[in-house]
């Protein structure tokens, strides 16, 4: 199985167990495609470096809130004034480069005319060649951001293993 399933069976039952379930039985491999729900997962896979993922499971409606529900469009034309607000937002992630990141990200993003088609565009590439065009195109991604947030939206394979009831899932709604 997969990092993930695997940890998801180790976790004794309770609240921290049914967080990360429902991320893995939803969301996790799952193909997505809107365009402000594609930068908003990429906005929280930035946000957990040096984090737990549970920590981003706990904080995604705050995100959500504070990033005005993922909308790449007003994310482009934030100003100082709202990054200070995110700055001094105690329910997200208040680290300044990776709030300049969200923000110089969907400038970028808007200027690609729009996540899902230059996503799509690249289909197929591998994970290296992923890394090297965000690198040319994005601030804040590495190797880790960009393939676990390329996993969590189905473009690249990993995110399940075969033996995993998702990965069937996700493999019946990709026909």
């Amino acid at each position: 199985m997969s990092w993930y399933c695997d940890y998801i069976i180790s976790l004794p039952e309770g609240e921290k167990k049914q967080l990360h379930k429902n991320y893995h039985d939803n969301h996790y491999g799952f193909p997505l495609h809107d365009d402000n729900e594609l930068f908003g997962r990429l906005i929280l896979e930035i946000n957990q470096a040096g984090l737990s993922w549970e920590t981003m499971l706990k904080k995604e409606q705050n995100f959500r809130k504070a990033y005005d529900n993922f909308d790449v469009a007003k994310i482009a034309e934030y100003g100082e004034e709202d990054r200070h607000r995110l700055l001094s937002d105690s329910g997200i992630i208040r680290n300044a480069r990776k709030i300049d990141a969200a923000i110089y990200n969907a400038k970028i993003t808007m200027q690609l005319g729009g996540f899902n088609n230059w996503i799509e565009k690249h289909r197929g590439l591998s994970k290296d060649e992923w890394v090297k065009l965000f690198k040319e195109h994005f601030h804040f991604v590495g190797g880790e951001i960009v393939g676990e947030f390329l996993m969590s939206i189905g473009v690249l394979d990993g995110a399940h293993s075969e033996a995993c009831p998702i990965y069937k899932k996700i493999k019946e709604l990709t026909k």
